[in-house]
């Protein structure tokens, strides 16, 4: 139970809204949350004076502010993805003596906000900034099959969506991509081989929040003439406990790695 039930309401309002692409009226927010009326209107009063809500008049409906946004932006500033990931990367290459990489998704990109570079490994593309097409890479496949079917068709609802690099391969199409998916979900990771580099392959599992949304993906990449099945199962189960580490750093309450 809550010790600032206020607090905790106001931020229940405003996860609410940010899982919404439509503005959305008191009602349905109270509906939904289980809140008095009352208590809605008064949150959003306050919200909205603060603008971290945005009162549509004419529509009667309320959806994210400025303020919001602001804070988001503030949030990415302070890069405490990374942050928060480092040390733990770094007994992950320590551990597995292989290159690692952390990522996140930004629409239908991956980019790169960490890599750790194991010594005598391969040089690789994926240095830190980079943007490679989600549906391409290990780690974007991981946070993808971590998404809802609604959202991964909205990032991708044509073929135009799926842009190859030049050595081809990777999906072609969104029944293509939802098969891969699936078969990332059975299998507990995401894996790809030659698509991004060629010889190289990599797997990769998801860091997820307390809501199981996709937060980053931890990859670990290695010559495609050393992935054995044994040795990429132990990989994997050494990925997904680092996943699971800095999965309770950012979201406390939860494991965050996907079994």
């Amino acid at each position: 139970m809550s010790n600032a039930p206020a607090a905790a309401n106001a931020l229940d309002v405003l996860e609410h809204l940010s899982r919404h692409a439509e503005p959305l009226p008191a009602a349905s927010i109270a509906r939904d949350l289980g809140l008095p009326r009352s208590s809605v209107y008064h949150l959003l009063k306050v919200l909205h004076g603060r603008g971290y809500v945005t009162h549509y008049v004419e529509e009667r409906r309320f959806g994210l502010g400025q303020a919001a946004y602001e804070l988001g932006s503030a949030y990415q500033r302070q890069a405490p993805l990374a942050r928060v990931a480092r040390a733990t990367m770094r007994r992950l290459v320590d551990q597995c003596g292989r290159n690692a990489h952390f990522a996140t998704l930004d629409g239908r990109d991956v980019i790169y906000l960490l890599e750790e570079r194991a010594p005598g490994q391969p040089m690789l593309v994926t240095d830190v900034g980079v943007r490679l097409p989600a549906h391409l890479t290990a780690s974007g496949l991981a946070m993808l099959s971590a998404l809802p079917a609604t959202q991964v068709r909205a990032l991708y609802p044509d073929r135009a969506s799926f842009v190859q690099r030049s050595g081809g391969g990777g999906p072609r199409s969104l029944a293509e991509l939802r098969s891969l998916l699936a078969r990332t979900r059975t299998d507990g990771h995401a894996r790809e081989e030659g698509t991004v580099t060629p010889d190289l392959s990599s797997v990769a599992v998801p860091v997820l929040d307390r809501g199981g949304r996709p937060l980053a993906a931890i990859a670990l990449t290695l010559r495609t003439a050393d992935a054995s099945s044994d040795h990429v199962g132990d990989l994997v189960a050494r990925a997904r406990v680092a996943a699971e580490d800095i999965g309770r750093r950012l979201s406390p309450s939860t494991a965050t790695a996907r079994r």
